[in-house]
């Protein structure tokens, strides 16, 4: 695998961009074995370093007659495209400096116009692009204009870097999106005309939102940083990409790379438009979380407890145990490390409030305040505090009032955790423990009493 970084495009190329692909590459564990910072036998790997390939290139074009320079204005040719335009004709560039005499460019230049160099495309004929995924695929040569191989700015065009790069480079195949579908007869025609073998293509469909228009930010598009920042797991996003226009059986679904590597067909890729569902990602990774290993999911969800100011930037020893505990039993609660960090808190800080809804239900009936007591008092004397003892504790305590059990753990979830919802109540107040539990008991009575008619 070769990672090269397309950035000959001085108006769009930053120096954060390119560090945020490696960057969001090795979040990915996609390794290159060639490439920035690993370099290789075709190096530079940066285009804006390549510059001497790209001119020693353009020399052969040159000496050939494949080239020629073109003093168009960009207002030029705007006006142009439009009037193409109201006319019903393509925009395309109409050659009108394609034979321009030797005065006729000396005295362009003498303007002080810095020329562009366009490659002849032929009139004629057609050019055929043979797709491993939508097979043979013909461009009428007519409808290709005289593209742009250099611009005025001494830097080359996409497609002529591209091609130059993956000849240099003995690139084999060349899997992209769909869009670029259009550039591939014109990369081929350059193949042609430097006497290089064209590597193999294959254009994958795009990437559309849920309604089948273009994605857009709109819809939830989200850059790989902010996935990353939302708390996705690097393993449940390659799953979910993989599954954008690709399938091993159409129905298998959770895959390892192991698995991916093994089953990957360019033959089963779709040419129907895939379809981003951030609930079937989030559903994924929902199942990664639940699958990885205590520890390693502690680890995974430490900066997000950090970020939420929960826990310091140093655990000693009992601190990671009871941390890797309350993941533990948060955990099949949770689709993203951002989602388990939030669930957690009432784990790690005093409750600051109850749910709205919770004290509607829960606090507002009569003697709440006094149940909690009977609760704090019948836990204040458990022998053990174990979420068995506590089970049977609060059992025998729903029994002597003759009430159901329910009656007790709603409003004693909420007076501890301040929410309606959340794992297990006894394996929960075992892990908070007797002193929180008693304390935040005594609290919410407290609170009934002073705000609870």
């Amino acid at each position: 695998m070769v990672l090269r970084i397309e950035d000959t495009d001085r108006s769009r190329s930053r120096e954060e961009s390119a560090r945020g692909i490696l960057e969001g590459m090795r979040w990915l564990e996609l390794d290159w074995d060639e490439g920035p910072e690993r370099g290789g036998d075709y190096g530079p790997y940066y285009q804006s370093q390549r510059l001497p390939v790209y001119r020693e290139y353009l020399h052969r074009l040159e000496e050939a007659g494949a080239v020629y320079p073109c003093y168009c204005t960009p207002e030029e040719l705007a006006a142009r495209r439009e009037e193409a335009r109201r006319a019903g004709r393509p925009p395309r560039y109409d050659g009108r400096c394609r034979a321009l005499s030797r005065q006729e460019r000396s005295d362009r230049e003498g303007r002080g116009i810095e020329p562009v160099l366009r490659l002849r495309v032929p009139a004629a004929g057609a050019t055929v692009v043979d797709d491993l995924i939508r097979g043979s695929v013909s461009f009428e040569n007519a409808v290709l204009d005289d593209f742009i191989l250099w611009k005025s700015d001494g830097m080359p065009t996409y497609n002529f870097a591209c091609v130059v790069d993956d000849a240099a480079m003995r690139i084999s195949h060349v899997v992209r999106a769909e869009e670029h579908l259009s550039n591939t007869p014109k990369q081929l025609l350059l193949y042609a005309v430097l006497g290089e073998e064209p590597p193999r293509f294959a254009h994958v469909p795009m990437i559309l939102a849920p309604d089948r228009s273009k994605l857009s930010k709109r819809h939830g598009a989200t850059s790989l940083e902010e996935f990353r920042q939302q708390g996705f797991l690097p393993q449940a996003m390659v799953n979910y990409l993989a599954l954008l226009g690709w399938s091993p059986d159409g129905v298998t679904e959770k895959m390892d790379r192991g698995f991916m590597v093994a089953h990957f067909d360019l033959g089963r890729v779709t040419h129907n438009a895939a379809v981003y569902d951030v609930q079937k990602l989030t559903w994924l990774n929902a199942i990664y979380l639940r699958e990885m290993a205590v520890a390693a999911l502690a680890r995974a969800v430490t900066p997000f407890l950090r970020r939420a100011g929960l826990i310091p930037e140093e655990l000693a020893g009992p601190q990671q145990e009871y941390l890797e505990r309350v993941v533990g039993l948060l955990r099949e609660r949770a689709h993203t490390l951002e989602e388990l960090a939030a669930l957690a808190d009432y784990f790690f800080r005093p409750v600051e409030g109850y749910d709205e809804k919770g004290v509607r239900k829960h606090f507002r009936g009569e003697g709440a305040a006094e149940l909690l007591a009977a609760v704090r008092e019948r836990l204040a004397g458990a022998e053990e505090f174990t979420a068995a003892a506590l089970e049977a504790a609060f059992s025998d305590l729903a029994a002597a009032r003759g009430v159901p059990r329910g009656a007790l753990i709603h409003p004693v979830r909420l007076a501890v955790t301040g929410r309606t919802m959340g794992p297990g109540l006894f394996e929960l107040l075992e892990l908070l423990g007797r002193e929180r539990v008693l304390d935040r008991l005594a609290r919410a009575q407290r609170w009934l009493e002073e705000n609870v008619v």
